[in-house]
């Protein structure tokens, strides 16, 4: 439903209605700081300018999130240095888990993250959109701007690669 609605506020955009702008806006950006809220802009200045070269093949939030995924490389590239803040996400605790449990899915957070590192860019990207963003494999595909059987191959063999660090790691299971 709200897919079908997006693509009535693309139209809507497309014919220069800054209302419909700035519901889309309130319904996809992200309540973040620094960083991410001048990419959020720039993907919602991107849209503003090219909602007339959407052409409906895709969700809009896919269409989106294309933009977005170049935003965030180009970012990254001009700040090399900076690292993501994955701490943060890891801290948040269940209030459901014990203290025991608390601590063993930090333990296995940590060293999935480290095993995640251990894979090329291209197979962290692909593990990121398909189990952290839930994407298909036609969403990825469009995202990352590849065929969908290259989506396929570089999922097989991330897997792969990601199985061999965590056996390594001590971790027979807890992936996918």
């Amino acid at each position: 439903m709200q897919a079908k609605s997006d693509e009535v506020l693309i139209g809507r955009i497309a014919n220069g209605d800054r209302l419909a702008m700035q519901v889309l806006y309130a319904r996809h950006h992200v309540r973040d700081e620094g960083m991410a809220e001048d990419l959020i802009s720039e993907v919602f200045l991107d849209v503003w300018r090219q909602a007339g070269r959407f052409e409906g093949r895709s969700a809009v939030s896919t269409w989106m999130l294309a933009i977005a995924r170049f935003k965030a490389l180009s970012a990254l590239r001009r700040r090399p240095d900076e690292e993501l803040d994955e701490e943060t996400a890891s801290a948040i605790e269940d209030p459901t888990d014990d203290p025991g449990t608390t601590l063993e899915k930090k333990d296995k957070g940590a060293m999935i993250r480290k095993c995640l590192v251990g894979l090329s860019a291209d197979h962290r990207e692909i593990i990121d959109l398909v189990y952290y963003h839930e994407k298909s494999v036609e969403e990825v595909a469009q995202i990352v701007g590849i065929p969908e059987n290259t989506v396929k191959t570089r999922m097989f063999y991330a897997r792969k690669r990601l199985a061999e660090l965590l056996k390594a790691a001590g971790i027979e299971r807890g992936w996918p």
